[in-house]
């Protein structure tokens, strides 16, 4: 038992704490024990605040610099496998390109990935700048 002494009101208390188990308590206050309940401790509340999404880019005039799917034309489209941000651009309108050559660099979730043409041709159109952000399946080069 741990002993403790306390002056109250200008009386003094000999204060005798034994074993707490399950919030009871013996206690024994100059010589005469007591049992004591102790209130079940509070579990603190936590607040998470979830952090904001980052708002997309926009222009100097304000408008989103995000490059939505086109629909249809002709000619083969290579896409984006998900969303991201153009890097480089390794091609321009007129090129010629095969299979496996890279044409972009896409960045999305902090890693580099190098987009390929997908099959040989030439390429007709750039569809976007590096820095662009863009979304998953937009067009990004147009083959002839």
């Amino acid at each position: 038992m741990k002993e403790y002494k306390y002056k109250i009101n200008g009386n003094t208390y000999k204060v005798a704490v034994g074993d707490i188990d399950n919030n009871s308590a013996q206690v024994e206050v100059n010589g005469i024990p007591y049992k004591v309940e102790l209130d079940a401790p509070q579990k603190p509340v936590t607040i998470v605040n979830a952090p904001r999404p980052a708002a997309a880019p926009r222009t100097e005039s304000g408008a989103k610099v995000i490059t939505k799917p086109a629909a249809g034309g002709s000619g083969h489209k290579v896409l984006a496998p998900l969303p991201g941000t153009v890097l480089s651009i390794a091609v321009k309108p007129g090129d010629t390109v095969s299979a496996a050559d890279t044409v972009l660099v896409l960045e999305a979730m902090k890693m580099e990935n190098a987009i390929h043409a997908g099959r040989d041709g030439r390429v007709a159109s750039v569809s976007v700048n590096p820095g662009d952000a863009v979304l998953e399946g937009a067009v990004l080069i147009t083959l002839e």
